[in-house]
């Protein structure tokens, strides 16, 4: 009978007790691993998933009306979004109007309209555009802007998909 009291008074196992250091440096390499994966995983998935995406909000989208932008003073213009992606509504000192995606077609920066050059400029690597066509001007942009329809109303300016 003494012997079964002795190994009852002796402390249990450190491994049985639960959590050890071990365990814990385990579970932690674990979680840093997951965190790391899904830092690396998701941006992956969103440029795979993102066409199908935004050609679907696109297609959604056929036209958007653009109150007061009529009152655009002449030789400048107006960044707007069509669907998911900007746009540009340009007033021309002629008093004609150009509605163009405002999206680079070599690597997918934001174009800016120029007054004083009276061009359309992608700062990230210099391509230019002609503001009333969207057509390349110099610079790496292999393909034009899309164009769209601009329909001018009392207090407002509606632009359509063509």
């Amino acid at each position: 009978m003494s012997e079964s009291v002795h190994t009852q008074d002796l402390p249990m196992d450190p491994e049985s007790e639960g959590f050890t250091r071990r365990g814990f440096v385990k579970y932690a390499i674990g979680g840093v691993g997951l965190a790391y994966a899904c830092a690396i995983g998701y941006p992956i998935y969103r440029y795979l998933n993102s066409p199908v995406e935004e050609s679907m909000a696109m297609a959604a989208v056929k036209e958007v009306t653009l109150p007061d932008a009529d009152k655009l003073p002449k030789g400048s213009a107006l960044v707007f979004k069509f669907g998911v992606k900007p746009a540009l509504l340009i007033h021309h000192p002629d008093d004609s109007w150009t509605a163009l995606t405002a999206v680079c077609t070599h690597m997918g920066c934001t174009v800016a309209y120029d007054p004083g050059k009276t061009k359309i400029v992608c700062h990230c690597h210099g391509g230019t555009y002609d503001p009333k066509t969207g057509e390349n001007l110099s610079g790496p942009p292999p393909r034009p802007l899309k164009k769209f329809d601009v329909v001018m109303a009392a207090g407002s300016v509606t632009v359509k998909r063509i």
